[in-house]
């Protein structure tokens, strides 16, 4: 049909005429029931079916195949790997205009950390403890998306992940369930537009997707994809909140994870899809699952395709990812009697639902409007970015007050990340154009009156080993090894340093050094970079070091060698910019770890809410007969809550309102911050609470709240904490979620390692 000999108004009858009807007075329900009893059984399997197509970048090795017939069949109930409004419209016309029902489909892609304008990757975001500034991320996110034709992300991932040496804990909030579940609510508000679906119809919101459920955060050896095996306990306490806050913040729906949870792989695990997940916390939404992890059961030997799809679906699994073995063989099952129709239906209706929350029955084009383009990449997207990533930073040191720089001083900008793009808008940006990046030596240009102050050297590669870069470089050049020597380059930066006042050396891991399938077992900074940075350091020069990464890194002595070191994570589109800015102090960075920095690898995992032991150790004087390493003290390199600031600040000692509190009542617990420096700033003060006595081992403490508070140089101000019943609730041995009467000690701080406490009791 060529549309374009059609008046606007005969357009318009086509379109009603071809896509189904909502009739005014139908509810939701009434709606879904009539459509359902018009499909067929394949029909309905089509639903359940999530393809993608074969041109697409992909995380596995498998695409889908006669892509526009089985559309035009109605055997696909989504897309992802596809962006573009007009590739997008072609795909959604061929689903409303040519396949017998004319039902919609979703498009969807991992939107983690930005669209096409980049922000910084999640494990930073994270890192600037502002919830707000969080939400706003997702929110920002959503507009530029459904800009360019899509309708649901793959995001947030919520995993607590207390390993660094996954990969993937770039993409979530770090090692605590409290600040975990604190964000993962905000992400989901900020992509729908408000909690629950009320807002997802207008067109500028995204269906959310939690993943990986359930425990991805936690395989054996910080291997991706590997085993998980923990107690039900840990689950409940430590693992479980995020996706529960989730939730109940309204996700509209859940991605299942590659592993097993007791011994079942999660996409056909009935106990955590239906027990957990639906029976006990009320789950509404749909569930997919990851990308072919229905058909990676074989590998985990559960079974043949039809087995291990049969699993899935009875387990609660309501849509496939790329696998096909719900199209493919749930209707021999159910001819077999093992599946059920009811089975069948109920994932159906839940799509479908999802489809008409988010207006696609009334308008499955309202993703698709021209008009809206120009809001991809526009400057208040690139600004944000810009302000995202400037709150990310945490400094890590900062000796003789060397940061911020001074507008006079000549810096010498080296090393393999001072002149890069394609590494700026970190792992997880597939939407994203690195060319549209800007490097860090950009960054220096772009702030005025410093340009030619600037000398730059690459100074070394990001590794020297071929064979290593060749594992990065899979989607496209990220380790890029210089035809000159090593000592080439460490020769011109020398040059440069001995003309500089100031070095200020960009290093650290390139985007694909973290992320999905970059599992690493040591946490070192490469060989290449190290030999740089312990070269810099012996001329005597201040050195600055730009700290590039997606994960704690194992830095002990770059830590000693330098004399400042700004951790600016993979920072986004805007990423040069932001640490120019950072740098010369137009903005005080004010972020705070949220993991743990070992000081190396035989220490992980490492976080702070750990259980006390029968042996406890004496910090990190050693005991012989205690919980100790002999070749390592037992504290991290750098705790939890962890972050410096161009200024200072001081904690009067916590004062409580009252010594007891009761079932029905609260109390609260306040310090007085005052900002003793010479700079205005802002100080993330988080609040501990430690169980004293209790019916299982509790942790030595959990963070339990926390207020990021700004204050002028000189400026005081008391910040209060409420502590409630509700605070103190666990899950004990019978997973009963409740408190227990009793002392409890609490901590108002600067990070973890905080130790001035006053108690109370729970009567």
């Amino acid at each position: 049909m060529r549309l374009i000999l059609i008046p606007k108004f005969l357009f318009f009858i086509v379109l009603v005429a071809t896509t189904p009807c909502i009739a005014q007075k139908q509810t939701k329900a009434q709606f879904i029931g009539s459509l359902m009893a018009k499909m067929t059984l394949q029909e309905k399997l089509g639903q359940l079916n999530l393809i993608i197509p074969g041109d697409a970048s992909v995380t596995g090795t498998v695409v889908s195949t006669d892509v526009e017939g089985k559309i035009k069949r109605g055997l696909v109930g989504g897309m992802f790997g596809i962006a573009g409004l007009e590739k997008i419209k072609k795909v959604q016309e061929l689903a409303v205009r040519e396949s017998r029902l004319r039902i919609p489909m979703l498009f969807g892609s991992d939107i983690i950390h930005g669209y096409k304008t980049a922000f910084p990757i999640p494990l930073a975001l994270s890192a600037s403890w502002d919830l707000a500034m969080i939400e706003k991320s997702a929110q920002m996110a959503a507009l530029e998306a459904t800009a360019d034709g899509l309708n649901w992300t793959f995001s947030p991932m919520v995993d607590i992940a207390r390993d660094p040496r996954w990969g993937r804990v770039a993409e979530g909030a770090g090692e605590d369930p409290f600040l975990g579940s604190a964000i993962a609510k905000a992400m989901v508000v900020g992509y729908q537009g408000g909690a629950g679906n009320a807002n997802l119809s207008t067109g500028k919101s995204l269906l959310s997707c939690v993943k990986h459920f359930a425990l991805y955060g936690a395989p054996e050896g910080g291997r991706d994809y590997n085993t998980v095996d923990m107690s039900r306990h840990k689950m409940y306490n430590d693992y479980f909140p995020p996706y529960k806050a989730a939730v109940d913040a309204g996700a509209g729906s859940v991605m299942t994870s590659f592993n097993d949870v007791d011994g079942v792989p999660a996409s056909g695990n009935k106990w955590l899809l239906t027990s957990v997940l639906r029976n006990q916390w009320g789950f509404k939404g749909f569930v997919v699952s990851d990308y072919t992890s229905v058909t990676e059961m074989i590998n985990h030997g559960i079974g043949d395709t039809a087995a291990v799809s049969a699993l899935s679906l009875n387990a609660g699994l309501d849509m496939d990812m790329v696998s096909e073995g719900f199209l493919n063989t749930l209707q021999k099952s159910l001819q077999s009697g093992k599946v059920s129709m009811a089975a069948i239906d109920a994932a159906c209706k839940r799509i479908l639902e999802a489809k008409y929350d988010l207006g696609l029955f009334e308008d499955p084009f309202k993703y698709l409007k021209q008009e809206r383009s120009s809001e991809v990449l526009s400057a208040d997207k690139r600004a944000f970015a810009k302000e995202a990533a400037m709150r990310s930073f945490v400094l890590l040191k900062n000796d003789n007050q060397v940061l911020p720089l001074k507008q006079g001083q000549k810096i010498a900008l080296i090393g393999p990340l001072a002149n890069d793009r394609s590494n700026m808008p970190g792992t997880w940006s597939i939407n994203a154009d690195a060319k549209q990046a800007v490097a860090v030596l950009e960054g220096f240009h772009n702030r005025p009156g410093i340009g030619s102050k600037v000398m730059y050297a690459k100074g070394a590669n990001l590794s020297d080993d071929p064979v290593f870069a060749a594992k990065i470089n899979v989607f496209g050049e990220k380790i890029s090894i210089d035809t000159r020597t090593p000592q080439a380059l460490l020769a011109e930066a020398l040059a440069v340093a001995a003309a500089s006042d100031v070095i200020v050396a960009v290093v650290g891991e390139a985007s694909e050094m973290s992320g999905e399938a970059a599992s690493r077992s040591s946490l070192d900074i490469p060989e290449s970079q190290q030999k740089l940075i312990e070269a810099l350091s012996k001329t005597g020069k201040p050195l600055v070091l730009v700290l590039m990464n997606g994960r704690p890194l194992t830095i002990a002595k770059e830590l000693n060698a330098a004399t400042a070191v700004l951790d600016v994570w993979h920072a986004g589109t805007e990423a040069g910019n932001a640490v120019a800015s950072v740098l010369y102090g137009d903005y005080n960075p004010a972020g705070k770890l949220t993991m743990s920095f070992p000081r190396n690898v035989g220490q992980i995992p490492i976080y702070y809410s750990v259980r006390n032991t029968g042996r406890p150790n004496g910090g990190d004087v050693f005991g012989k007969y205690k919980s100790n390493y002999l070749d390592v003290e037992n504290s991290p390199l750098l705790p939890f809550g962890y972050g410096l600031s161009y200024t200072s600040f001081s904690y009067t000692k916590p004062v409580l309102s009252a010594n007891s509190l009761t079932a029905n009542a609260s109390l609260t617990a306040s310090i007085t911050l005052t900002n003793t420096g010479n700079y205005d700033g802002e100080e993330v003060v988080q609040l501990y609470i430690k169980d004293d006595v209790a019916s299982i081992t509790r942790p030595l403490k959990e963070l339990k709240g926390f207020q990021k508070v700004f204050l002028k140089k000189g400026e005081s101000k008391t910040v209060i904490f409420t502590i409630d019943e509700k605070l103190l609730r666990f899950y004990n041995a019978d997973l009963k979620h409740t408190s227990e009467k009793g002392s409890f000690q609490v901590y108002i701080g600067t990070n973890a390692l905080v130790e001035n406490s006053v108690s109370f009791q729970l009567k």
